[in-house]
């Protein structure tokens, strides 16, 4: 429930007083406090108690549960309030169970239940409070939480799949670094100092490593090092202006195999927010505004603000899409115009969805199954090429220790 604090001065005493005082409202507020014989100076919410986003994190995981039982419980016939009321007693999430009785107090104060949700944009995004929307407007507001909580499981789904898949590479791919450094700076030095007493000619890759390693462990490590941080620092807050972001969307889409799984994932993304806007009956100009804004890319985001445009004059949705091949490919269009058609868009664009998602966890699952030789072979060449160079010297003992003359 918000709070409010409050400046109120005792007409008996005429001395003012300062607090705060939880209510539904600040109308409710002002005459709990006049039945308590104060008169209201001023009266003002508390920031933190109204639409509070700091402290902690909602995941999409807590995000799901709370859409999916908040469904089921409507659908048995239970009140949007005291749904939500059980649902804040029973989460253990804090942040979430804050912004849950929030919501639950504007929903009692006479807001609408999107309205509520609305004053809270870090948790509940304009997709789903549009969807939310949808639903209230048409009656059919479990059901558009089910279809809502179905979307949500399966964005949680891929995009667990894709983490899982790139944890590994990342965590040997580090390990092998780590092993490489700790070598180069603490191990051939050790061999370093026994060579050096030989007095002899190293061979070519042993002189190498040593002299690497002594660069490593003076002032140019330590600038290599700055100038690596610097490099990840820098590249990392370029990518975050609109400049570097369309430069790097441009860029990541052409990769091979990384392209082609995140342009898959970008139009898994499209077809299914997509589908389920369309099927909750938004109307098709704001849908591809949200669609635009979740879409993930810059490029697809441009493209779909033109195609926008392009309806508004009369367009049919296939063929303003199909204008850029390059990102919408002829599958789409096909299936768009096939919906169109017989009046099946959104299931047109579900199936889309759950084909794109099919080949990127295939996709994912062959590469990993590709990646996991790859990587320990790297790993064995890394190291074992660091042995065998600090090694050689004693292949050739009796040369280093009597040289031909």
């Amino acid at each position: 429930m918000p709070a409010f604090t409050y400046v109120a001065r005792d007409p008996a005493t005429q001395k003012e007083t300062k607090g705060t005082v939880d209510a539904s409202t600040k109308e409710a507020a002002v005459a709990a406090l006049l039945n308590r014989n104060l008169l209201v100076v001023d009266i003002q919410e508390k920031a933190v108690k109204k639409g509070k986003a700091a402290g902690g994190s909602v995941s999409l995981q807590d995000l799901v549960v709370f859409t999916r039982q908040l469904a089921t419980m409507i659908d048995a016939g239970l009140a949007i309030v005291q749904s939500l009321q059980a649902l804040a007693e029973q989460t253990q999430n804090k942040l979430m169970r804050d912004v849950i009785k929030d919501v639950t107090a504007r929903v009692e104060a006479g807001d609408s239940f999107s309205e509520a949700l609305a004053k809270h944009p870090k948790v509940f995004n304009r997709l789903y409070v549009c969807m939310v929307g949808a639903g209230e407007r048409g009656g059919l507001l479990a059901e558009i939480l089910a279809r809502t909580a179905t979307y949500l499981e399966n964005t949680a789904r891929l995009r667990k799949k894709v983490k899982s898949a790139m944890m590994y590479p990342a965590a040997v791919t580090t390990i092998a670094i780590g092993i490489t450094i700790f070598l180069l700076v603490k191990v051939v030095p050790v061999f370093g100092e026994i060579y050096a007493g030989f007095g002899a000619k190293l061979p070519g890759p042993t002189q190498f490593l040593i002299d690497l390693s002594h660069k490593l462990r003076g002032p140019f490590g330590l600038t290599l090092l700055g100038v690596v941080i610097a490099v990840v620092w820098g590249w990392l807050a370029y990518i975050k202006t609109k400049p570097g972001r369309e430069f790097w969307d441009r860029i990541r889409i052409r990769l091979p195999i990384f392209g082609v799984i995140g342009h898959k994932i970008c139009l898994s993304r499209f077809t299914r927010t997509l589908a389920s806007l369309i099927r909750s009956g938004v109307p098709i100009l704001e849908v591809l505004n949200i669609v635009a804004n979740t879409v993930g890319h810059v490029g697809m985001e441009k493209a779909i603000r033109t195609a926008a445009a392009d309806i508004e004059k009369g367009e049919s949705m296939s063929s303003a899409f199909a204008k850029r091949p390059d990102l919408f490919p002829s599958m789409i269009i096909r299936m768009m115009t096939a919906g169109e058609q017989t009046g099946k868009v959104d299931s047109m664009l579900e199936r889309i969805a759950n084909f794109l998602d099919e080949e990127v966890e295939n996709t994912l699952s062959g590469l990993t199954s590709l990646i996991e030789p790859l990587l320990i072979v790297f790993l064995g060449v890394t190291v074992g090429g660091i042995a065998i160079c600090m090694f050689l010297p004693i292949f050739k003992m009796s040369d280093i220790i009597n040289p031909p003359r």
